[in-house]
């Protein structure tokens, strides 16, 4: 990948995980960026270090990672992402290709004193999924797959009005097509846990 290309796979990306009209699928990474504006940037040595060190996957994947995990996307500058990313990058792949041990492990906690009702129930505010996502005891991952799998999220936009879940719903949101999985083979690890 050339420095430009590596540029408009961060800002396709970064906009992607900031604004709500942008879908970095449906429009294939795809952005306005042109190799003039790439050339006037003060950081382009940053793309080009980077583009020489990284296949067109691995790219990809560490801004994914880099975006899905930081606290505020909007503001993640490619040289501060550059320098303390690579590690937010290792423990993304390492969760990823542990993921269906992941999810077991979670589902197995959030069902351990729990049915699958009350654990979707948010009639009496944010419902036990969110507080365990919020508590560091359940992956975002987990919570895409079991919205893979189940479809709550809309049903959560719907009852829940508060910033809180609002963000978490657009990271579900923008995260899913990121999260290639066997569906039909996640739903009989859940029923497991759930039967």
């Amino acid at each position: 990948m050339m420095a430009p290309d590596a540029y408009r796979c961060y800002l396709a990306l970064k906009n992607h995980f900031t604004k709500d009209h942008y879908d970095y699928i449906k429009y294939h990474g795809k952005t306005r960026a042109t190799n003039k504006a790439f050339y006037k940037r003060r950081d382009r040595f940053w793309f080009e270090k980077f583009a020489r060190q990284k296949s067109d996957k691995e790219v990809e994947e560490f801004f994914v990672s880099n975006f899905v995990y930081s606290t505020d996307p909007g503001t993640m500058w490619i040289g501060e992402m550059i320098k303390e990313g690579e590690n937010r990058y290792i423990d993304w792949k390492k969760k990823i290709q542990s993921l269906s041990y992941i999810f077991k492990e979670d589902v197995n906690s959030l069902f351990e004193e729990n049915t699958l009702n009350e654990v979707f129930d948010c009639s009496k505010g944010h419902p036990p999924i969110l507080k365990s996502y919020l508590g560091g005891n359940t992956s975002l991952e987990t919570l895409v797959i079991c919205d893979k799998i189940l479809g709550y999220r809309e049903n959560f936009d719907k009852k829940l009005n508060d910033p809180v879940w609002e963000t978490v719903s657009r990271k579900i949101k923008k995260y899913d097509p990121f999260i290639n999985i066997d569906v039909p083979n996640y739903k009989k690890i859940l029923q497991k846990v759930i039967l």
